[in-house]
């Protein structure tokens, strides 16, 4: 059940109580997990790609840890803004290939609330294949909210929110709720329909529930 959709006026009110909260003390869900991948990166650091890099943020920081990095995005506003931002970086490239297009074998890839934008079991063989052994796939993802235990992090996510955005943007912001700068789709697999493919075409993936409505998907290649 995704308790954002709920219809029952109480939970309506609260919602709209929370998101008014939230657009006052806005922060970034996806930028929140850059530590977590700059912690678990590959010991080998020779080239990396970002796949969906948005506007280059993520791929900013990989430069300063990879010989090369690549940043790949299919709209051409997020390459723009990427190309900007690491115009100073000459071991980035940022370009519009698709997983199918990008010669391996690389040492990481990333993927930050894309994969559910993907035919997911097609993307992870790709990513297979480009990774060299020992190569480390991380992922920062969605999933439709089905199982209660889904719920369950929706709501602590809901409950939580407000408060890393206290704590990570305490002044208020006027102007309301500024639209999204990136494309948005929302998830159709669940976490645990998702697990299933994961643990199918990469064996030993470490797959775990987040807050701000995440999961994280961890897998080394073998070799």
């Amino acid at each position: 059940m995704d308790i954002r959709r709920v219809e029952h006026p109480l939970v309506r009110h609260a919602a709209e109580a929370l998101h008014a909260f939230n657009s006052r003390h806005p922060w970034s869900h996806n930028d929140h997990f850059h530590g977590w991948i700059l912690s678990n990166l590959p010991r080998h650091r020779d080239m990396a790609i970002d796949v969906g890099c948005g506007q280059g943020g993520l791929v900013a920081q990989l430069a300063d840890r990879f010989t090369h990095v690549r940043g790949t995005d299919r709209d051409a506003g997020m390459r723009a803004e990427a190309a900007r931002r690491c115009a100073a970086l000459s071991n980035v490239t940022i370009d519009d290939s698709q997983l199918d297009q990008l010669d391996g074998p690389v040492d990481l890839v990333t993927m930050v609330a894309v994969l559910h934008h993907l035919d997911i079991e097609q993307a992870l063989t790709q990513i297979k294949r480009l990774l060299a052994p020992g190569g480390r796939f991380l992922v920062v993802g969605l999933a439709a909210p089905v199982s209660i235990r889904d719920t369950a992090w929706d709501l602590a996510s809901a409950v939580t929110n407000p408060i890393i955005g206290l704590v990570k943007h305490p002044r208020p912001v006027s102007g309301g709720t500024q639209p999204p700068t990136f494309p948005v789709r929302d998830p159709e697999l669940s976490f645990d329909e998702l697990r299933s493919i994961v643990g199918r075409v990469m064996p030993g993936a470490t797959m775990r529930r987040r807050l701000a409505f995440r999961h994280t998907i961890c897998w080394t290649k073998p070799g």
